[in-house]
C-alpha cells in the first residue's frame, strides 16, 4: 500500500519494515537454521539414549523382611545398591553410620573393585563374586530418640546372559559364536540367491527348490559351565543365566544348574 501524502512518509517506512520483518514461523527458524544461529536437531538416536533410563542411574532399595536379589552382568558395574528402605529413603536421618560385608567380608572403598559413597550406596566394579551382600545402618530419627540398627540384605547374582540373548564370552567361545552367526547370514543370503535366480529365470522349475519365506532360524542358547537358567528361582531374569547357588552345579554348557548337597560355593562345575 503507497503513502498518498509526503507526511505520512516516514511512517509508511516504518510500517512496510515492520511488515517485513514479520516472517512466518516456518521461515524465521529455518533462515536461523542456515545461519548457523540455531543448532540442528540432533537426530532421534540421541534423543532416545538421553530420554531413556541410565544403568548408571539406577538404584536398588533394600528390605527388611526379604533379601532382594540383584543381577549383575560379569565383569560389568552393578547398579548403585543403596543402604535404605523404601520407608527410610523417605525419611531424614541423623549421623547414620553404614557398614558393608560380602562373601568375602568387610568391604570398603580402599579395594579398587568397590564404591561406598557417604550415603552408604555400593557400586560393585567388574562383579564377579555372587553371594549375600549386607548392609548394616545405624541412625536415629529425632535426637531424643534411642539409636536404631537395621540389617539389610542384598543377593546378588553374575549372569553371564542378558535379557537380549547376548551371550558374555571369552575370546575362544566368542569365536564360535561368531562363526555361527556368520554361517547364518550366509545361508540366508543364499536361499535369497536362490529366489531371484529362479524369479528371472524362464525354464521350467526344478523338482526341488526353496519356498520364499519358509526358512526359519532358530537360536538355541546354552550358559557356560557355572551358570544355568532357573525361571522359577530368579523370575525377574528367567532369561539369564545366572550363576549356579550353593547346593547345585553345572559341568558343562547346559540350560540348567543340577541339584548337589556337596556343592558349597557359587558357579559350581562339578558335584
Amino acid at each position: 500500500m503507497r503513502c498518498a501524502e509526503r507526511g505520512r512518509a516516514r511512517s509508511c517506512r516504518r510500517q512496510t519494515a515492520a511488515t517485513a520483518g514479520r516472517l512466518p514461523a516456518r521461515r524465521f527458524l529455518l533462515l536461523l537454521l542456515l545461519l548457523g544461529l540455531l543448532p540442528a536437531v540432533q537426530p532421534s538416536k540421541r534423543f532416545l539414549r538421553s530420554a531413556g533410563p541410565k544403568h548408571d542411574n539406577l538404584k536398588i532399595v533394600g528390605s527388611v523382611l526379604f533379601p532382594v536379589k540383584v543381577y549383575v552382568k560379569l565383569n560389568h558395574n552393578s547398579p548403585r545398591i543403596l543402604c535404605l528402605t523404601n520407608h527410610l529413603r523417605n525419611l531424614e536421618l541423623i549421623d547414620p553410620v553404614f557398614q558393608w560385608t560380602g562373601p568375602g567380608g568387610g568391604l570398603s572403598s580402599e579395594n579398587s573393585s568397590v564404591n561406598i559413597s557417604p550415603s552408604g550406596t555400593l557400586i560393585l566394579r567388574h562383579f564377579n563374586q555372587s553371594g549375600v551382600y549386607t548392609c548394616s545402618i545405624v541412625y536415629k530419627l529425632t535426637a531424643m530418640q534411642l539409636v536404631e540398627h537395621l540389617i539389610i540384605k542384598y543377593l546378588i547374582y553374575v549372569t553371564s546372559l542378558d535379557r537380549e540373548n547376548h551371550r558374555l564370552c571369552q575370546q575362544r567361545d566368542c569365536d564360535a559364536f561368531y562363526r555361527l552367526n556368520k554361517a547364518k547370514h550366509l545361508i540366508e543370503r543364499f536361499f535369497k540367491q536362490q529366489v531371484e535366480i529362479i524369479r528371472k529365470s524362464s525354464e521350467p522349475l526344478p523338482k526341488i527348490y526353496y519356498i520364499d519365506g519358509t526358512l526359519q532360524m532358530v537360536w538355541v542358547d546354552r550358559c557356560s559351565a557355572g551358570y544355568g537358567m532357573n525361571a522359577e528361582m530368579h523370575p525377574e531374569c528367567p532369561g539369564c543365566c545366572v550363576v549356579c547357588s550353593p547346593g547345585s552345579y553345572s559341568p558343562s554348557n547346559g540350560n540348567h544348574c543340577l541339584q548337589c548337597d556337596r556343592s558349597l560355593i557359587y558357579g559350581a562345575t562339578k558335584c
